[in-house]
Order: structure tokens, then sequence, then C-alpha cells
């Protein structure tokens, strides 16, 4: 049977395949949980859009600084060096090429890399694409992070995306709660799974051919 992991257990997964020295954006929702599981022997420059530069992890309830929050205005704390810019700066680093890597939320992945993150067409959706649509093209690598399934067991890695796009062929890998995949020419590869998930269960899943990039 295909094994499952906590969201803190694919940030944690997420965050040590991010290189020393990179700065990265995380996106509002999942992403942020990125920030707690940085690994300690590695500087991680981390970025806000609403406009923070190293920021570190989530506060200890007792010590919340209203006045330090992330893009999704949830409580988060500085590190020594931070530095503070009007919103208007941080969309040009942005837009700039200056992030090495961004990581969002995701409703659909595309098995050529296009990204639908903000809007399911439902009534109430978020009206308009917001900065996810910058950092998706501006950053150097963008990762993912998401659950493979709806709560209603729809997968959301597709051969196309049905909701609006927020970017297109942006995409180099996806983690989830099944396992980490790479958007490669020929489709989507399985770098990792967990437990004695097979990539069989994977495409039965998914209802696709995966290829199997896991190292030998």
């Amino acid at each position: 049977m295909a094994t499952r992991i906590s969201r803190g257990e694919v940030a944690a997964r997420l965050a040590a395949d991010i290189p020393d020295g990179a700065y990265v954006n995380l996106g509002i929702g999942a992403p942020t949980l990125v920030a707690d599981h940085v690994p300690p022997d590695r500087e991680i420059i981390l970025h806000t859009e609403n406009g923070m530069l190293r920021m570190g992890p989530a506060p200890d309830p007792a010590h919340v600084d209203p006045d330090i929050i992330n893009a999704g205005k949830q409580a988060t704390t500085e590190l020594p060096g931070s530095s503070y810019f009007h919103q208007a700066e941080s969309f040009g680093m942005m837009r700039g090429g200056h992030l090495d890597y961004c990581v969002l939320g995701g409703f659909e992945v595309s098995a050529t890399g296009d990204l639908a993150n903000w809007s399911t067409g439902e009534p109430g959706s978020i009206p308009a694409v917001g900065g996810a649509m910058d950092l998706a093209r501006g950053a150097k690598q963008v990762y993912v992070m998401m659950d493979l399934l709806t709560k209603d067991g729809r997968p959301k890695l597709v051969q196309r995306c049905d909701y609006p796009l927020t970017s297109k062929g942006t995409v180099a890998r996806v983690y989830t709660d099944y396992g980490v995949f790479a958007v490669t020419p020929e489709g989507f590869a399985v770098l990792d799974t967990y437990g004695d998930t097979t990539i069989a269960e994977l495409e039965i899943m998914l209802g696709i051919a995966l290829i199997d990039g896991r190292n030998p």
C-alpha cells in the first residue's frame, strides 16, 4: 500500500534539496512550512513577497511580533542580517531573476510543467493570480509543494491543466505527500517515494505513465 507522509515531512524533504546560499521565496500556504525545516548546517536566504530577506521559522506563540509577518499574514521571525524593503522592490527581485528558487502551492501541474494554482473557478475563489505569476516566471527554479490528490481523490498531476494557468512550462519539481516528481521532456519522472510505495501504485493513482528517475 502506498505510504503517505505529512505536510511537515514534505516540507523537510523539500528543504533538504535546497543548496546552501540559495535565495528562496516561499509561497502562501503549505510552502511556508519549509521555513521551519531548513537544515541547521545550511544558510538559505528566505524572501517574502511583502518585503523581507532572511526570514526565519515560525515564532514561539509566546514571542510573536505582530509587525513581522510573511506574505500570507502569518507571524514569522527575522534572522541576523534581515532587511526590509518596499513591496515594489520585492517584486523587482522576483521579476528580475534574482531568486534561485520559489516554492509554490498548486491545484494542478501538467506533464509539460504548466502550473495552475490561483483559481478553481468556484464561487469565492481568489479573483486574480497575484504574485505567484511573477514568481513562477522570475525564479530560476520553480518547485511546487502540494498533495498528490484532491480531497475527493482526483489527481493533481495531469497531462493537461483544466484550471486557469499561473504559468506555462515553468515547474521543475513537485513535492507531494506520496513522492517527489520531476518534469522532464518525456513527462513526469519519479525522483523519490516513501515507504514501500511503488511506481505502479502511483500510476494507478494518477492514471498516467511515469518514468523511474530514482537513483539505483
